[in-house]
């Protein structure tokens, strides 16, 4: 294979890249999200969602309803948690702002979520924790991620896979 053809090679795999993360950009715009597809990791909002499923998130309405499932992150742990509010607490500001704050639980867990937010917190605020709220879901497609994610072999053999495809592909 000649330097021209592993150039034009390189520039596809440039232009597939880009073009995956100007979509993610532009989606994490429209829905004011920063993860506006998030895959389910834990069977806790069973039956409502199951352990692979995709949500996707919405993050433009002003307040969160009560019975809405929404996608919150604690500082300082990485992953996103997908639970239903349970309860909500509108506080105003000395500046008049008016702030939400949300207690939420799991579906198919016994208590409410204290126990997982951040140090010496008793709600999530609306403006700072929450990701978004669900709007649509995909049942079981996020099931690959989860393989991807937790299996070292499955991880390695997809990236020999796409290595073998690249060095086989000609143009």
């Amino acid at each position: 294979m000649n330097i021209r053809q592993q150039l034009v090679q390189l520039l596809n795999l440039a232009m597939v890249l880009s073009t995956a993360f100007m979509f993610w950009k532009g989606l994490g715009l429209v829905t004011n999200s920063n993860s506006p597809i998030v895959v389910v990791l834990s069977g806790s909002m069973e039956p409502a969602f199951q352990r692979g499923d995709i949500l996707f998130l919405w993050n433009r309405d002003k307040y969160v309803d009560i019975g809405d499932v929404v996608v919150y992150e604690v500082k300082g742990k990485p992953i996103p948690i997908v639970h239903r509010v349970l309860r909500e607490h509108k506080v105003t500001n000395k500046d008049r702002k008016v702030r939400q704050l949300l207690l939420t639980k799991g579906d198919n867990n016994p208590t409410d979520d204290l126990s997982l937010y951040a140090h010496k917190s008793n709600y999530l605020d609306r403006d700072e924790d929450i990701l978004g709220t669900v709007k649509a879901y995909l049942p079981k497609v996020g099931y690959v991620t989860i393989l991807i994610t937790e299996n070292k072999y499955a991880k390695l053999g997809l990236l020999g896979l796409m290595a073998l495809s690249t060095l086989l592909t000609r143009e």
